[in-house]
């Protein structure tokens, strides 16, 4: 596969996006993660999957990721999700939080996507078009500072929040 391709299939991956290539040099994405750990698979129910966290940390991610990541995140991801891709649904990846929060996600292909407000109002939210299998990393950060806000991740086949 040459490098036009590769870029095509990575730039298909993922719609509201963008994906970084460079090393996240503050992330520890082997770290374990915070609020621990699912495995889904395609068509998985309920959908969608939802986790309680706290966004935001230490780290400004548009400085330890770069491209267009933003927010303040923790050095270990907040959840891990394990996902066996078999169908033609996306995947997509969601906050939702009465606060300014953002998204960053490792996916199993290595590459950091980031998103800011793509979800609904100030919600951040990345889809996969066409997920691969395997371990995607999220942190959820809050805009503009370091302080800690309730959010929940909210992982779908069929829609965002």
């Amino acid at each position: 596969m040459n490098k036009s391709s590769i870029f095509s299939a990575v730039a298909s991956a993922a719609l509201l996006a963008t994906a970084v290539t460079g090393m996240a040099e503050a992330q520890n994405w082997q770290a374990a993660p915070t609020y621990g750990n699912v495995s889904l698979t395609t068509g998985f129910t309920p959908d969608p999957y939802r986790v309680n966290v706290l966004s935001g940390g230490p780290i400004n991610a548009s400085t330890s990721i770069g491209g267009s990541c933003r927010g303040y995140i923790a050095n270990a991801p907040d959840f891990d999700l394990y996902f066996t891709a078999g169908s033609s649904l996306p995947l997509i990846i969601s906050v939702s939080s009465n606060a300014d929060t953002t998204l960053v996600v490792r996916a199993p292909n290595g590459l950091w996507y980031c998103d800011d407000d793509s979800g609904n109002g100030l919600n951040p939210s990345v889809r996969f078009n066409a997920p691969m299998s395997g371990l995607y990393d999220i942190w959820v950060g809050t805009y503009g500072n370091a302080s800690n806000q309730q959010a929940q991740i909210n992982i779908s086949e069929l829609y965002s929040q």
